[in-house]
């Protein structure tokens, strides 16, 4: 080449190394059109938490059931379980239950900064009568947890949880339908709400016109010991996502259910046990599901599941390497997978 014909080129030459320059800043640099990214919420939801007997006995002896999870736990915006449990030092077991639970109040130490809210709608809440039930409320609250599916009266019982963080407003319910029904709140007496469908699609309504981005139910329903849900749980899981649920999350069967994408919203019929003891001889019983969710404004974004193997105290411990359901994207959105936990 010439000296002349490379001064020709060389104009040509620079305007193509700016060209390439400024391709090179477009790709690395956001475009002012482009809107940042979302404003997202991970809500962790954990399955029943029973204090008495054996986790009991592991608290009053001063170690701690929630410390295998307590990393997977802070990693969380907004922690949910169901309180299976009254907390009280009054009261008297109803003689018509096998089976009555209560909880010292010192159980209280190992709940407080772990959990944001404690679900009350469960078969378990009224065990030791409404005076506990009362007590349970106020020592929940004393340690700085929310508390929802149940209440001083039946509009308590039914009020959302209210969760606002990040931009979002995710109101979530609890109810029971699980015996005895006697549990139940009154108009003026205290108590947990319980599962109509009628009421339950009339709260969800309710919470949307209320300004919730997302509503999520947390379920205690189904028939204990059983691996698949009910044909009862499918017919209300859908009718509530028919009627505005974005997500549906169900414990009690003391055993992890089934998994399901309905209309592109996901149902966990069943999380099975958290902290709970004496399963050993039931197939799964000692297995439960923590349950993770991603969500924004258009709803969920990602969820996954990580196992919890309770030992024969009723502790819970992560399981690496283990399979669990997640979300997986597919051409119609998320659908259900299996993940391996780290």
């Amino acid at each position: 080449m010439t000296a002349r014909s490379f001064r020709q080129l060389a104009p040509l030459a620079t305007a193509l190394l700016l060209a390439a320059s400024a391709l090179t800043v477009q790709a690395q640099t956001p475009q002012p059109s482009q809107p940042q990214q979302a404003q997202t919420v991970r809500l962790l939801f954990a399955g029943d938490l029973m204090l008495d007997d054996g986790p009991g006995k592991v608290i009053a002896e001063g170690r701690d059931p929630l410390a295998p999870f307590d990393a997977i736990l802070k990693d969380a915006d907004y922690r949910i379980a169901n309180l299976e449990v009254p907390v009280a030092t009054v009261g008297k077991p109803l003689e018509s239950k096998i089976f009555s639970f209560r909880a010292h109040p010192r159980v209280m130490r190992v709940l407080k900064g772990r959990w944001d809210a404690l679900a009350l709608s469960n078969n378990h809440a009224g065990d030791y009568g409404k005076a506990a039930f009362v007590e349970t409320m106020q020592h929940v609250q004393a340690a700085g947890i929310a508390h929802f599916g149940g209440g001083l009266n039946l509009a308590e019982a039914h009020a959302p949880l209210w969760i606002r963080r990040n931009g979002l407003n995710i109101a979530v319910l609890g109810y029971n339908e699980f015996k005895p029904r006697s549990f139940e709140a009154g108009a003026d007496t205290p108590g947990v709400a319980w599962s109509e469908d009628s009421q339950v699609v009339a709260d969800i309504r309710a919470a949307r016109q209320a300004g919730a981005d997302l509503v999520i139910p947390f379920m205690h329903w189904g028939w204990e010991r059983e691996r698949q849900p009910t044909e009862r749980q499918r017919q209300l899981a859908r009718l509530m996502i028919d009627n505005g649920a974005d997500v549906v999350v169900g414990g009690h069967p003391h055993v992890t259910q089934g998994t399901e994408m309905y209309r592109g919203k996901l149902i966990v019929y069943s999380l099975g046990n958290f902290v709970f003891d004496s399963f050993e001889d039931v197939p799964g019983g000692q297995t439960g599901w923590v349950l993770r969710l991603t969500l924004g404004k258009q709803g969920l974004l990602a969820w996954d599941t990580r196992l919890a193997q309770m030992d024969l105290e009723g502790t819970p411990h992560p399981v690496p390497g283990g399979l669990s359901p997640c979300g997986v994207p597919g051409k119609q959105g998320l659908t259900v997978g299996e993940c391996v936990n780290p």
